[in-house]
């Protein structure tokens, strides 16, 4: 008995550093799982602790003093956490900047309330939604929920969100089911070029009509990325390119996502081609690392921009920059949040004045760096729509950093002005509610 109480002395020494890490670090997107219940669970678990300690007299000694001390640590740090997250958020609600800020972007949700809050006061220009906001497994509450949060903006005299899903197909379907559970685009690489145009319109039609049906406007798909080789990733956790990716060939790539694009534009929702520029050659997954693009500019252009290239040209898609570091044009930063990349190459060299978004600003890539700068290079740079998705609540500190920006006066403001023309000529119709996402596309 004797050996399992020091055993258990021991490991509440080692566990007491781990919880006070996590409590100080609840608001992280890598301990999401511990929110809500599970921050509960460990403040209280680290006050049961202390009370026993106290009750079997480990007071009394120092190194008991200091362990009970330790076990104080985590409900004292958990609410340091949250007070200086409700204070971000409160600045953020209450900001006059604010408003101006908001069409620049999108955030994914769990809190209706919440979102509707950020919807009615225009700080927000779009939302992303997923499995989680399926509530009860159906689409009726999430349907109702999108037409209500239109309502809101029409009621506020606002323009209506862009209302994002990512439905690509196959292994990413984050709304399959309910809705159809679409194979992927890369199934239909076997078939004949008439048959593989034929079936992945079908295909952009079937995830048109029902993201339509659900008020949903603009489908994060297709991927565009070049097919990597076929030997295992180890450093590709979460990306899975190589499951999602349609094609190496580019040709084959363009046909099949021109197509699907056409069938999804037929049903009223935009499509977004991505991740330029490009993370079928990356070894490391931007969910988790940064990740460098090593390939001249000119074997780019001549292979894995192809696809991008063709499909703006016969459509009015949006395209959504990855993470990856570009390192031929601007080895510094992601290409998320790179001028030279987004204006230089994008917008001057390809001549596309479409809207262009970032991925998830919650992705290792940029969340573990210096995100705060990213987000006003991003919007300097001449990206659109700033996309917070997997932890909704990380949009205060993104907003935050453009608010930041903002006031110390380090935003571009001819970049913000042509940004907000962009969008407003993006953003849906109030009278027809689907993504026409008009723009003029890349001829070059």
């Amino acid at each position: 008995m004797q050996i399992l109480r020091r055993l258990g002395l021991i490991l509440l020494w080692f566990a007491a550093p781990v919880a006070a890490f996590a409590a100080v670090n609840k608001n992280d997107p890598y301990l999401l799982v511990l929110r809500g219940a599970g921050n509960i669970a460990l403040v209280a678990a680290s006050l049961l602790i202390v009370a026993v300690l106290l009750w079997r007299g480990h007071w009394r000694s120092i190194a008991g003093k200091l362990l009970v001390m330790l076990w104080c640590l985590p409900s004292l740090l958990m609410s340091a956490a949250h007070l200086k997250f409700e204070l971000r958020k409160h600045d953020v609600l209450n900001a006059t900047e604010a408003r101006q800020l908001g069409a620049h972007f999108m955030v994914g949700y769990s809190s209706f309330p919440e979102v509707a809050r950020l919807a009615r006061q225009g700080l927000i220009g779009g939302v992303y939604v997923t499995r989680h906001n399926l509530r009860g497994g159906t689409v009726e509450t999430l349907r109702n929920e999108i037409a209500a949060l239109q309502d809101i903006r029409r009621a506020a005299g606002l323009p209506p969100l862009v209302v994002a899903a990512d439905q690509e197909g196959g292994i990413v379907g984050h709304l399959a089911p309910p809705l159809t559970k679409v194979p992927a685009l890369a199934t239909l690489t076997g078939l004949a070029p008439d048959d593989q145009q034929a079936k992945a319109q079908e295909f952009g039609r079937i995830h048109g009509r029902e993201l339509a049906g659900l008020g949903v406007n603009l489908n994060l798909a297709p991927v565009l990325d070049l097919k990597p080789p076929a030997r295992r990733n180890r450093l590709d956790f979460h990306t899975l390119i190589g499951q999602r990716a349609i094609a190496s060939d580019p040709a084959v790539v363009s046909t099949i996502a021109s197509a699907y694009v056409r069938g999804l534009e037929a049903s009223g929702v935009g499509a977004t081609l991505k991740h330029f520029p490009g993370i079928g050659r990356v070894r490391a997954d931007t969910h988790h690392f940064s990740a460098n693009l090593d390939t001249p500019v000119e074997e780019l252009e001549a292979t894995d921009w192809l696809p991008f290239r063709e499909v703006l040209s016969h459509s009015r898609s949006a395209l959504m920059v990855g993470h990856v570091t570009l390192t031929a044009v601007d080895p510094d930063r992601a290409a998320s949040h790179s001028k030279a990349v987004v204006q230089g190459i994008i917008r001057d060299k390809w001549n596309y004045q479409g809207v262009v978004m970032t991925d998830d600003l919650v992705m290792g890539a940029i969340y573990q760096n210096d995100v705060c700068k990213a987000v006003v290079e991003a919007i300097n740079g001449g990206v659109d729509l700033l996309l917070v998705a997997y932890d909704g609540a990380q949009f205060y500190r993104v907003f935050a950093c453009a608010l930041d920006g903002a006031r110390q006066g380090r935003l571009d403001a001819a970049m913000l002005h042509a940004s907000e023309t962009r969008l407003a000529r993006g953003f849906p119709s109030e009278k027809t509610g689907a993504a026409s996402l008009k723009r003029s596309g890349t001829r070059g």
